[in-house]
């Protein structure tokens, strides 16, 4: 008989209500395993969510427009014979045998019964936001191992922190598709695991049960017939014209596996001109479009400047004296190549001032002398005053779109701050910052810092950022030029505070002050913008009373 499979929306991590812009798939229609049958959009990007058997749709369950959660039933596919008898579930049970059809009086009593039945599950990397290719640095577990809900299976580490990927349910590992040192995606297979349910059933009494009925067995679709009609839908005819977009797209309509070989072949799909529906990118558009970058003359693409850079020779350094060789961290490994990214593709302007901040330091230290389970540290106000300078100059708190023709603009208000650890650089996210006073900020921000400093910091802990502090007033310097952080428009340093004379029309005051660094995107912000910035940000520290009108 064949078996009908529920298709649900996988873990978006911390998106909710993620807006549903296409479906792919009509009832009736066969798809193969990893096929879209949907596309969502976050603020970050679009995606097709695959679905996870091969089959025949026969029903589906949402619709363009609406709103989409994780773990919301999309579709049912009905799985042929050969598929069914194999059928592992992904995002929901499936049972081990079916139940045959038993019918009874209207009269008759029921009692339930119910049957613990194992079933398997997969286990799939959650949503890492913007993250791709991540780097597995270790396998916390093995093939036979019995784990508990929420332990960890994995470590990744990404360019801003190490994050273990816990286990959804309890269980035991029957089959790992990972392996330390491989790179990896939202959405990559990990293991198969089984998974204990309780199935209730309702039966009749024996005195009162009726001859039980046998359905015969529907014929299922000739397999070569199913093949067929599959190799119909994957079959697209490439068109004559060139196959590379001068400007890249906005939207990547393509399937996991198209992504997949994408991956294997470093092309990125924003590029590839698709020859589907709604412009989607088939296999077939990769190859084509593979095969016409080679038959192009070599260029500067390698650059990312549109120039040819003079090639950087190796010196041997040992023959002026005595030399180790110390790698790289792995964060820096990661971070390195994104930093140089930004400086080069963001026209950086960096704005200095410095704000009197001598009310402040009374004003804390005064605070610090009575707070219990606290401490107020001077970033913990900045963090509050560059949330309402944003709130007066919102072009800061924006980012540009990929095409370069529009920007975003913010509606909350989430402070990154970069941390200092033995691992690297760490940016933590305080999210709505507006909306918490200084105590709470405070003790967020000391333990986000903490878990930084550990190692324990999640993905989540590190997305949704609109704008980042990047603080040295802890070790000293005077000024300094922070590298924006994309897609952010603009970010602020702070270097060591200095008592300073100033003139007050009379005598010379002494006066702490705090040195201010704003880079900023000369593509969204002007110098003149840049400047009302940084005096609205000064004028704000200079006298705290203003944060709360």
């Amino acid at each position: 008989m064949s078996t009908i499979q529920d298709i649900f929306i996988p873990d978006l991590g911390g998106d909710t209500d993620v807006d549903l812009i296409d479906i792919m798939v009509s009832v009736g229609d066969t798809v193969e395993v990893e096929d879209g049958l949907i596309t969502l959009e976050t603020e970050k990007a679009s995606m097709d969510v695959p679905t996870t058997h091969a089959g025949v749709i026969k029903e589906i369950l949402v619709e363009v427009g609406s709103k989409a959660n994780s773990g919301d039933l999309i579709a049912r596919v009905e799985l042929a014979d050969d598929a069914s008898a194999n059928a592992e579930t992904v995002s929901a049970p499936v049972q081990e045998e079916v139940s045959t059809p038993v019918t009874a009086p209207a009269s008759a009593q029921f009692v339930t019964e119910q049957t613990i039945k194992s079933v398997v599950e997969e286990v799939r990397i959650p949503d890492l936001g913007g993250d791709k290719d991540v780097d597995l640095i270790d396998v916390l577990v093995s093939v036979g191992d019995t784990v508990a809900m929420d332990m960890g299976l994995i470590t990744l580490e990404t360019e801003k922190a190490s994050m273990d990927v816990p286990a959804p349910f309890g269980g035991e590992i029957l089959e790992l598709y990972v392996e330390t040192g491989m790179k990896v995606n939202s959405g990559d297979l990990i293991a198969k695991m089984t998974k204990t349910v309780v199935m209730e059933n309702k039966m009749p009494t024996a005195t009162q049960a009726a001859p039980v009925q046998t359905e015969a067995p529907k014929a299922a679709p000739a397999k070569s017939t199913i093949q067929e009609a599959m190799a119909k839908t994957s079959v697209v005819e490439t068109p004559a014209d060139s196959k590379v977009l001068s400007k890249k797209a906005t939207k990547i309509y393509a399937s996991p596996s198209v992504r997949k070989v994408a991956r294997e072949f470093g092309v990125d799909l924003g590029f590839v001109k698709g020859s589907g529906k709604k412009n989607r990118i088939v296999k077939d558009d990769i190859k084509a479009y593979v095969k016409e970058q080679l038959n192009k003359p070599a260029t500067a693409a390698g650059s990312g400047l549109g120039f040819n850079l003079p090639e950087l020779k190796e010196i041997d350094f040992s023959k002026f004296g005595e030399i180790e060789t110390v790698e790289l961290s792995r964060i820096q490994k990661i971070s390195g190549p994104s930093l140089h990214r930004n400086w080069v593709s963001i026209p950086h302007i960096t704005q200095f001032d410095e704000s009197d901040i001598t009310e402040l330091e009374k004003f804390r230290k005064a605070q610090n002398a009575i707070a219990d389970g606290f401490k107020l540290s001077p970033l913990v106000f900045v963090v509050k005053a560059v949330a309402k300078a944003l709130a007066i100059h919102p072009k800061f708190n924006s980012s540009l779109t990929a095409d370069g023709d529009s920007i975003v603009m913010k509606k909350y208000f989430n402070i990154a701050i970069a941390v200092d650890t033995p691992n690297g650089l760490m940016v933590p996210v305080i999210k709505d910052v507006d909306k918490k006073g200084f105590k709470e900020i405070a003790i967020e921000m000391a333990e986000i810092s903490a878990k930084a400093r550990e190692g324990k910091l999640k993905s989540a802990d590190m997305q949704g950022a609109s704008f980042t502090i990047s603080s040295l007033g802890g070790i000293g310097g005077t000024k300094f030029t922070p590298i924006i952080n994309a897609p952010e428009v603009a970010i602020l340093g702070l270097s060591k505070s200095e008592m300073k004379p100033v003139w007050d029309g009379e005598t010379f005051q002494p006066r702490l002050t705090l040195p201010l660094s704003l880079s900023y995107d000369h593509r969204v912000i002007d110098g003149a913008d840049g400047a009302r910035f940084t005096t609205t940000l000064s004028q704000l520290l200079s006298d705290i009373r203003l944060l709360s009108l």
